[in-house]
């Protein structure tokens, strides 16, 4: 796999310890363990190429002024609050890294397996019909928050997925119709995957903890927490 230049060479995300998948709200699914041990080496390695300048790690700064604890990336399209454009145009103006083509791969085979193992069919939810061409990279330090929001810009349907790596944290699941309860928080560990779509594809979410030092050892006892969640825009 080359995480620069979008190829594959033919490197899957393999079930690690075969936990199942689990159900936290209709066409939300849990992937306990979904990244190898090789997997979660090349994706961290491709991470820190992508953090790179030109068109690097970022801090968000929000419509009125805030200012995101969350450091960012984009691939493929360039996100920022609230809309998607070719160029990173709140930060040094350079054109957004290409979109890998293996990383849409795993978001295509982590839905097939979430949705497959849970409710028996792989295209639940009408997932798997566009093709994935975003990605945005998220930085967690040791104090680092997301607050509840939806991923709303996207015209597509198809659901988002998510892989984690390094610190663990609590991943709050909300519902569609607002930021508060009914909610279920989640423990997102090294090498798991999340998918939601269908019902759940615009449910409020966020991150109001990280555990600092509980990820890989082999990568440092401060190494933060990475979250590289793949979407559709439909564009």
């Amino acid at each position: 796999m080359n995480g620069m230049d979008g190829t594959h060479e033919g490197l899957f995300p393999l079930p690690e310890g075969g936990a199942p998948p689990v159900e936290v709200a209709p066409g939300a699914v849990h992937l306990p363990r979904w990244l190898g041990a090789a997997a979660r080496g090349e994706l961290v390695t491709a991470c820190r190429e992508w953090a790179r300048p030109p068109a690097g790690l970022r801090t968000v700064r929000m419509p009125r002024g805030g200012v995101m604890s969350v450091q960012q990336v984009s691939l493929g399209w360039h996100w920022y609050p609230y809309r998607y454009v070719r160029t990173v145009a709140d930060g040094d103006g350079a054109p957004v890294k290409p979109f890998p083509r293996w990383l849409g791969e795993w978001a295509r085979r982590a839905v097939a397996e979430a949705y497959g193992g849970v409710y028996g069919d792989a295209a639940a939810f009408g997932a798997g019909g566009s093709a994935y061409d975003v990605a945005l990279v998220n930085f967690y330090g040791p104090e680092a928050r997301m607050g509840m929001h939806r991923d709303g810009d996207e015209r597509s349907a198809e659901p988002v997925v998510s892989f984690s790596l390094g610190d663990s944290c609590t991943f709050r699941f909300g519902n569609a119709e607002g930021r508060g309860r009914p909610w279920r928080d989640v423990e997102l560990r090294d090498g798991d995957a999340f998918v939601f779509g269908g019902p759940s594809r615009l449910a409020y979410h966020g991150v109001p903890k990280v555990r600092p030092g509980t990820g890989d050892p082999a990568r440092g006892p401060s190494s933060g927490r990475l979250n590289v969640t793949v979407r559709c825009t439909g564009f």
